[in-house]
């Protein structure tokens, strides 16, 4: 049982078991909001944790949004090298980017702040893949946001049927 001097004691340890172990921490902390125990929660890593989730959905929108940029510059700047799996990368990027943005809807007015970093991140990758050089590629996107997540829009030279099926 919980007294007054041993809850002071679990608040004090609060911050040593965030540092010492986390996973152990984030248990705490669902317990006590799962029974109502407000003035035992670790507020300040809590509040911090719960920011930092807001900043990993960006992130990983980015990420992705990177990658799906990158697989299209290969896709038009290097039309010969075309794989299966530079198709099967770019429309899994798709799908779990508009996945991403059904689930976290709030996410789409970042969508015009993500994409310049994006695409420069993207710009980077496609030049270390291809071994094309960086200035090879725009400056800036060229790719409208809706076309970059279209099914039907692949940049470029249209692809063979036999890769496309």
């Amino acid at each position: 049982m919980h007294t007054p001097q041993t809850a002071q004691t679990e608040v004090n340890l609060m911050p040593n078991l965030y540092e010492a172990d986390f996973y152990g921490w984030t248990k705490e902390q669902a317990n006590l909001l799962r029974h109502h125990q407000w003035n035992q929660l670790d507020l300040p890593n809590l509040i911090e944790e719960i920011e930092s989730l807001g900043r990993k959905e960006r992130q990983e929108l980015r990420n992705r949004l990177s990658i799906l940029i990158g697989h299209l510059l290969k896709w038009e700047y290097q039309p010969k090298q075309r794989s299966r799996s530079w198709l099967a990368t770019i429309r899994v990027q798709r799908r779990e980017i508009l996945k991403l943005l059904n689930e976290n809807p709030s996410l789409k007015p970042y969508v015009e702040e993500a994409l310049p970093e994006s695409y420069q991140n993207g710009r980077d990758l496609a030049s270390g893949e291809t071994n094309l050089r960086l200035s090879t590629f725009p400056k800036q996107c060229l790719y409208p946001f809706e076309e970059i997540l279209s099914d039907r829009f692949y940049p470029g030279q249209p692809a063979t049927d036999d890769l496309m099926e």
